[in-house]
């Protein structure tokens, strides 16, 4: 069982009994008044009649409200603490689950001596159908590969390689994406944005926003060339091709409520913004298509748009 869930059904069942025993203790104050005040069983007025049904409800009405806040207190602890356990264990470089799969991409923390060798585990069936071959599988299911950022050096990267870099590799039988993903690690700029684009997806995988789910509306060629030459804002609002309703509202109210969220994202589109104008001018139109359908791309379009950075 989820750690959350063992601490919200512990804390919900202390609350609720002593919530229990509370209730138990002023029903019977209330029936030992009743029995033993002289005149307590009288009738009286409507309004004293009134009066004396609030006096016995109302602390039965204040005890289970405290119940129900407490409940909630603690649900919110756990998600917290869960949270900050997930962000250690990416911070370590290998988190794992009760069943033992990844929550999401891993770069950090050790280097897998081959390809072959991965515990990342196929999952043909989550796969988008109608994708290109360098983008079928969902970051959070773990098809990436480890890689380690040690001794990075600055490299010259092939443009293809980059590109097929920035969408992970979709499980590790996907040797020409870990290649171009290990080649791209060794660039000391690359690997920030593969970093803070890593960081990003597996948060967003943890509120079940997936980047293979948000397919996005294609936009014109020579917009991503007015991109590299500095237009921004509404001069490049056709960038932002994600417009699902729900993934956009859960990405504004992250950015808006969650501080460790806002951070990465915000780490994370100034540092593609960076790469889109450096690489650009490299990219052929075939190049920069398979670009913008990237997991990576994906997850700049979404963050941008709600962060309105699209104008």
């Amino acid at each position: 069982m989820p750690l959350t869930d063992r601490i919200a059904i512990l804390a919900q069942g202390r609350a609720a009994g002593l919530g229990l025993a509370l209730s138990v203790v002023w029903l019977v104050l209330v029936l030992l008044f009743w029995l033993l005040v002289p005149g307590a069983d009288q009738g009286g007025s409507g309004i004293g009649r009134l009066l004396a049904f609030v006096g016995v409800v109302m602390p039965l009405v204040l005890i289970w409200l405290a119940v129900t806040l407490a409940d909630a207190i603690a649900a919110l602890r756990a998600e917290a603490e869960d949270l900050r356990l997930r962000l250690s264990q990416l911070r370590d470089g290998g988190p794992r689950t009760d069943n033992g799969r990844g929550a999401g991409p891993v770069m950090g923390g050790g280097i897998a001596p081959a390809p072959p060798t991965s515990s990342l585990p196929a999952d043909p069936g989550r796969a988008r159908q109608s994708a290109p071959p360098a983008a079928r599988a969902r970051p959070a299911d773990s098809r990436q590969t480890s890689m380690a950022l040690d001794d990075v050096q600055p490299v010259q990267v092939p443009v293809q390689m980059l590109v097929q870099a920035l969408n992970f590799p979709d499980g590790p039988d996907d040797t020409e994406t870990i290649v171009a993903l290990r080649t791209a690690l060794k660039d000391q700029d690359h690997s920030r944005v593969l970093r803070a684009a890593q960081d990003v997806i597996t948060l967003l995988a943890g509120h079940d926003l997936y980047m293979d789910d948000l397919p996005p509306q294609p936009a014109p060629i020579s917009l991503w060339h007015r991109f590299a030459e500095g237009a921004r804002g509404q001069a490049i609002a056709g960038l932002g091709g994600i417009h699902d309703p729900t993934a956009l509202e859960i990405a504004a109210t992250l950015l808006r409520e969650d501080e460790i969220f806002r951070d990465s994202a915000h780490h994370f589109l100034r540092n593609f913004d960076v790469m889109l104008t450096r690489n650009l001018p490299r990219l052929d139109d075939d190049q920069i298509r398979q670009l913008s359908d990237s997991r990576s791309a994906r997850a700049f379009m979404l963050l941008g748009r709600a962060a309105g950075i699209f104008g």
